[in-house]
C-alpha cells in the first residue's frame, strides 16, 4: 500500500487557467508582444514561466525575464485567485487523510503563491507540506520540486510515493526519482500525452482518482 501522495496544483487540485492566461496576456501586452494562439497559450500552464515565454512566445531570455516579472506583478495581486478547486478534490484529500495517508502539494508554481492559494481555497488542512519553486528561478523544475518534497517527507522509499498530475512534466519529473505518476485527464493535458509518456495510471475524474489512490 502507498502512504504518500504528491499532488500537482494547476490542473490537478485547481482549475487555474483563467488567472494564468490573463496574466500571460498582460505580460505580453506590456511589451507589445503578439499573443500566441489560444491553443498555444494553454501550454503556459504547467512548465516554468520563463521557459514558456521563450519557447512558446518566442522571446529572448531578457524579454522573458521581464515578462515573468510583469506576470507575477499581476498574479500576486489577484491573478492567483482567478481560480477554483475542482469539484470532488476536497473529498479526495479528506478520504486520504481519513485513511492515514500523507498528502503533499508539489508544484512548479512559486511556493509563496501556492501557500496563499491553498489557504484561500481551504486546501491547507489536508496537506502536510506545500512544496513549490523559488522566486529567483534557481529551483523551478518538477524534478527539483519532487526532490524537495521527498526531503520534507523524510526521504521515503520511492515505491511508497505516488505523484498525481496532469502534464508530462509531472510524469517525467517524478520518474527521475523512481516515483510512479497518476495522470488526471480533467486538467490541462491529454490522454495522448499521458500514454506517450507512460503514466502509471490514467483517470478521468476526481471520483475515479479517489478510488484509485485508496486502492494503491
Amino acid at each position: 500500500m502507498k502512504h504518500i501522495f504528491f499532488f500537482d496544483l494547476d490542473g490537478t487540485l485547481t482549475d487555474s487557467g483563467e488567472g494564468i492566461l490573463n496574466c500571460v496576456r498582460h505580460a505580453l501586452d506590456l511589451q507589445n508582444w503578439p499573443h500566441p494562439s489560444d491553443e498555444n497559450l494553454r501550454r503556459f500552464i504547467g512548465p516554468p514561466l520563463i521557459d514558456s515565454f521563450m519557447d512558446i512566445a518566442g522571446m529572448n531570455k531578457q524579454q522573458a525575464q521581464q515578462a515573468v516579472r510583469d506576470y507575477r506583478a499581476r498574479y500576486s495581486t489577484g491573478g492567483l485567485f482567478e481560480n477554483r478547486v475542482y469539484d470532488g478534490i476536497p473529498d479526495v484529500l479528506k478520504a486520504l487523510n481519513d485513511a492515514g495517508k500523507r498528502c503533499f502539494m508539489v508544484t512548479s508554481k512559486p511556493e509563496a503563491f501556492s501557500v496563499r492559494i491553498a489557504d484561500k481555497f481551504g486546501l491547507t488542512p489536508y496537506l502536510e507540506s506545500i512544496c513549490g519553486a523559488t522566486l529567483d528561478g534557481k529551483m523551478d523544475s518538477k524534478e527539483q520540486i519532487v526532490e524537495l518534497a521527498l526531503q520534507r517527507a523524510g526521504n521515503p522509499n520511492p515505491s511508497d510515493v505516488e505523484m498525481i498530475g496532469d502534464r508530462l512534466f509531472d510524469v517525467e519529473g517524478s520518474r527521475k526519482h523512481g516515483i510512479d505518476c497518476t495522470y488526471v485527464l480533467y486538467g490541462f493535458g491529454s490522454r495522448e500525452e499521458a500514454e506517450a509518456h507512460r503514466a502509471a495510471h490514467i483517470v478521468e475524474t476526481p471520483a475515479q482518482l479517489k478510488d484509485l489512490l485508496l486502492s494503491l
